[in-house]
């Protein structure tokens, strides 16, 4: 069970004047369509307005009540129209992919991570009534390294510089939004980046990771990870989006859990694979469509990444409910995660794994 906190400290962060009406992209997912219905049911704010490229589901429909659903691309212009029209005054930012399988490859995938940005921030740029916008980022900016620290805050810059993917797009979209920021001071922008989120409902790479039978590993190493629970990520979108916060925030529960405690956890089995063979069993699980893995979630199984919450907590004025073995935990029981193989074909599945990194090295000379 989640622990019971206070509630945000005393002169956290400055409410301002609640939204009339606010945007959220990515309303088809489980983040930005579950903040719409949140939003949607605060009597305070007038109009809530989902955007996405594909509706939502018909039971996400139904929760996101009163919020209107505009079939938009955030790469055409034309979201312009959309904005001025409705008189948007606060645009929450949450579509940014971190999965090429589930966009349509990794071109589409920048495509809309980062032309799309693009395009909405200067539709916002243009909108002399916008005055708050928040981009959901990631704690992947940072990177994962051997010469990592042992907690990334918001002021550190990563040792090795993103060289693909969503970290590398999220990455070039902070730095659009801080270009925004100077161009329009007027706005309050916020930036949240989030570490992984896991729980009982969302759908996401690392829990299609965990839910494996036979996890595969780099062998020699136990990366440390941060989790943050479904429920606790909402519930800070939302606080972003009604009240003035600008600034840029670490997102993540309190506590560590190793790669391999959270294995134990799930009831799983750890297959440790020589990093030589990291690379092809990466590619085979992608192709058999079992786990949608990039170069960079690679690195991040390799060497974990912890960040620092101080500023969440004191100047966001947000303490997670969930710490991370706890919201590991929900999503372990939520899932009802337990192994799918009998004894003796999981065995078998570990030797054929560990079989083909054993060949590795040979088919590589």
């Amino acid at each position: 069970m989640p622990v019971t906190r206070s509630g945000p400290p005393r002169g956290a962060g400055d409410p301002g004047d609640p939204p009339s009406v606010v945007l959220v992209t990515g309303v088809s997912r489980f983040l930005g369509g579950n903040l719409a219905a949140r939003l949607a049911a605060d009597p305070a704010i007038d109009r809530v307005l989902g955007v996405d490229t594909v509706p939502p589901s018909r039971d996400m429909l139904r929760r996101m009540g009163r919020a209107e659903f505009v079939r938009a691309d955030i790469r055409n212009p034309l979201i312009a129209k959309v904005i001025s029209g409705a008189s948007v005054d606060t645009v929450v930012h949450a579509s940014l992919s971190a999965g090429p399988g589930s966009s349509g490859g990794r071109t589409a995938m920048k495509e809309m991570n980062v032309i799309g940005t693009m395009q909405l921030l200067a539709a916002c740029q243009k909108a002399e009534q916008v005055r708050r916008v928040v981009l959901k980022s990631t704690t992947a900016v940072y990177g994962s390294g051997s010469r990592d620290p042992a907690l990334f805050d918001e002021s550190m810059t990563p040792k090795d510089l993103p060289s693909g993917g969503y970290a590398k797009d999220a990455a070039e979209i902070e730095g659009y939004l801080r270009g925004f920021g100077r161009r329009r001071p007027d706005v309050a922008t916020t930036v949240l980046r989030f570490c992984n989120y896991v729980g009982p409902r969302i759908d996401t790479v690392m829990t299609r990771y965990f839910a494996l039978p036979a996890v595969p590993t780099v062998l020699g190493f136990d990366a440390r990870l941060q989790f943050l629970h479904e429920e606790d990520a909402l519930a800070v979108l939302e606080r972003a989006a009604t009240h003035d916060l600008p600034g840029v925030y670490n997102v993540a529960a309190d506590g560590v859990v190793t790669l391999s405690q959270a294995i134990r956890r799930a009831g799983q089995v750890q297959v440790p694979v020589p990093s030589v063979a990291v690379g092809p069993v990466g590619r085979v699980l992608r192709g058999a469509r079992i786990v949608d893995y990039s170069p960079e979630q690679m690195r991040f199984l390799n060497f974990g990444r912890v960040v620092d919450t101080t500023r969440l907590k004191e100047r966001f004025g947000f303490a997670p409910r969930w710490t991370t073995v706890q919201a590991f935990d929900d999503y372990v029981r939520g899932r009802a995660l337990r192994p799918v193989l009998g004894q003796g074909r999981l065995e078998a599945v570990e030797r054929t794994l560990l079989g083909a990194a054993r060949a590795m090295p040979r088919m590589l000379g």
